[in-house]
């Protein structure tokens, strides 16, 4: 009896078939099969450096006025980085923008703020800012690989807006301040920087410099230091620090077509061109403005 109680207790481990039980007798369950991993993000492209866009190929006309224009530290000095979305005010001929477009493109976002021609208060304003629109739409579009993410909006002179407001990073505007002056449409324009750009977003202002306040109606292209900080100022932002990048103690500042007597306008006599090539361009403040977060 005995030797078949123990014959039928191993007949009935075999039957189990191995399985381990756990403290309380019950059959372990099976394993869950693990899941799958999620598919990882793609990786945002990295930006090329800012010295390899500055010695790009497409710049070679441009680069010439490296020396007078300090591109590398002046968007250093203003903090530009690039994932960021800029707003460059009036980009003319789009100097400035062969270098931010192609350097915001796999990370940030590069927008030329243009004025639309039917804003402007003359024909022969119109006239010139449609050449100037379209001779910068021609560029971008000739190039796609520098400016094919580029984006173009017009604004009114009158009464401008930028964008949504708060979804800019930075505002940037080179040498412009002097025509918003003369025209009566500075404080609109500041305005218009402060609206757009986030809570602690940068204002970033290069512009020819004064040496003191120019009257109403000055027509040199000069400007002083405290007559662009009030107005950004009154507009709502602070004075966050200013540089000497792009200062040049050569200028006299008493030119007889103001700052379009020297380079790159030059005019001038020709007699007289080797003097202010010697001088070369205007002397200029550099400003960084923060909008309060």
């Amino acid at each position: 009896m005995r030797k078949l109680l123990v014959v039928s207790l191993i007949a009935a481990l075999a039957a189990c078939g191995g399985q381990t039980s756990d403290p309380a007798g019950q059959a372990a369950p099976p394993a869950a099969p693990a899941e799958a991993a999620a598919p990882a993000e793609p990786a945002a492209p990295a930006a090329a450096p800012l010295e390899e866009i500055i010695a790009g190929s497409w710049r070679a006309e441009s680069a010439a006025r490296d020396a007078y224009r300090h591109p590398k530290e002046t968007l250093e000095f203003f903090g530009i980085r690039p994932d960021m979305t800029v707003i460059e005010i009036t980009p003319g001929g789009g100097w400035y923008a062969e270098i931010l477009a192609p350097w915001l493109a796999p990370q940030g976002r590069y927008v030329g703020a243009i004025i639309d021609p039917s804003s402007a208060s003359s024909e022969g304003a119109r006239d010139y800012y449609s050449r100037s629109n379209e001779q910068l739409r021609s560029k971008f579009g000739a190039a796609p690989d520098q400016f094919g993410k580029t984006q173009l909006i017009e604004f009114d002179s009158n009464a401008p807006s930028l964008g949504a407001a708060g979804t800019a990073d930075a505002v940037l505007t080179f040498r412009n301040v002097h025509n918003w002056m003369n025209n009566g449409s500075a404080p609109g324009m500041f305005g218009a920087f402060f609206a757009v750009l986030k809570p602690g977003g940068v204002l970033g202002v290069v512009e020819h410099r004064a040496n003191a306040d120019v009257p109403a109606g000055d027509r040199s292209g000069y400007m002083s230091e405290a007559q662009v900080i009030k107005l950004a100022t009154d507009a709502g932002f602070v004075l966050e620090e200013k540089s000497e990048i792009n200062a040049n103690p050569l200028d006299t500042k008493d030119h007889p077509n103001g700052v379009w007597t020297l380079p790159p306008s030059n005019r001038h006599d020709e007699a007289d061109a080797a003097k202010y090539q010697a001088i070369g361009e205007s002397d200029r403040m550099t400003l960084r403005f923060r909008k309060p977060a």
